[in-house]
């Protein structure tokens, strides 16, 4: 266990929930994907693909902490997941948010044509997208890097200048 510390540079036991909520995250994820390919064959197919996938996730999550661990400026390593968790929770989020929306609004692929009805969701979706990934990342205390990460995504998209 110290390893391990050590290795995600966790201070205090406390921090611990934050790769542990890692760990049912990416396996709740591998089951979703498994379940929505294979809902058909049932659970006897299910798991031991959500068991390969899960691992398949962790090695490429654990290549994407490696890759943007010294491109994003954080204080520990442990931060990084908690990053990722924010990104995960927001982007899910927001088509939560968005497909009710654009019902309210009257807009469904039956009255209007399927290619704008796409962009409009797309659009809406990252609407939300952007607010929700501030929301989220103040929550989960990295409001600095969400609102840095913000004003850098806004500037791309030439909404934001300093």
């Amino acid at each position: 266990m110290e390893k391990f510390k050590k290795h995600w540079e966790i201070q205090q036991n406390w921090q611990l929930i934050f790769p542990l909520l890692g760990i049912l995250i990416l396996g709740y994820s591998a089951f979703k994907i498994a379940n929505a390919l294979l809902c058909d064959y049932g659970l006897y197919a299910v798991i031991p693909v959500s068991i390969v996938l899960y691992f398949a996730l962790l090695k490429f999550t654990l290549f994407l902490f490696k890759k943007l661990e010294n491109k994003w400026i954080l204080d520990y390593r442990w931060e990084m997941i908690r990053v990722f968790m924010v990104f995960a929770i927001t982007g899910s989020s927001s088509m939560f948010v968005g497909r009710p929306l654009i019902k309210l609004m009257g807009i469904t692929k039956d009255n209007l044509n399927p290619f704008i009805y796409w962009v409009l969701f797309i659009f809406i979706g990252l609407v939300f997208y952007q607010i929700l990934l501030v929301f989220f990342g103040w929550l989960f205390g990295q409001h600095k890097f969400f609102w840095e990460f913000e004003k850098k995504m806004l500037r791309r998209f030439g909404f934001f200048k300093d």
